[in-house]
């Protein structure tokens, strides 16, 4: 079982590494990581290339995150470490071999990893960070929020300890990842959707 772990583990992480918005730019003769905030990220493709692109790039990594769940329970694992998998496509997308271990900011995976683990917290985080982003034009905003709210209702809910402990860490992760969005949020710099680069 041990072996499988690993294995379904390993292989979540390079399904999450694929860099769908570095490959759908190229294909626009684009290097995603000289324009823009240089992330391997949907808002990044929609500041840069517009919506179709944007879209193309959020739905693969949502999916991503979805699949390495998908995965451990295909293989026949226990829930916490079908999560697991899902983390790890996260840290892929984050960390991908393919860029030099850059990446985006695991807004999309995180979600569609959430999502497949505890589809209602997962549509929590999805409403509060759709309606904090539709509010305020913020996409970094209503990311941490969405995180945030999908550890907050775990939490809430009762869900077990190892889920709730993964729903903090992803949200710690995503946090992490935008900590010079939440600088610039502080200082009244921060760029809003819709903005060009």
């Amino acid at each position: 079982m041990i072996f499988i772990v690993v294995l379904a583990v390993a292989a979540s992480y390079l399904i999450g590494s694929i860099p769908a918005a570095a490959w759908v730019a190229r294909t626009r003769g684009v290097d995603i990581r000289t324009v823009g905030s240089g992330n391997s990220g949907a808002t990044n493709v929609l500041r840069s290339l517009g919506k179709g692109p944007a879209l193309a790039v959020a739905v693969f990594d949502i999916l991503k995150g979805a699949l390495a769940v998908w995965l451990g329970r295909a293989l026949g694992l226990d829930p916490m470490w079908a999560a697991l998998c899902g983390v790890a496509a996260v840290v892929g997308h984050n960390f991908s071999p393919f860029l030099r271990f850059r990446g985006g900011k695991g807004v999309a995976s995180s979600f569609g990893t959430i999502a497949a683990i505890d589809p209602v917290v997962g549509a929590g985080a999805f409403v509060l960070g759709l309606g904090c982003m539709w509010l305020t034009r913020f996409v970094s905003a209503g990311s941490i929020l969405g995180a945030v709210n999908a550890a907050v209702v775990a939490i809430a809910l009762g869900r077990p300890l190892w889920l709730m402990a993964v729903m903090v860490v992803l949200a710690a992760l995503l946090i992490w990842q935008h900590r010079d969005n939440v600088d610039r949020l502080r200082a009244g710099t921060e760029r809003r959707l819709g903005d060009k680069s």
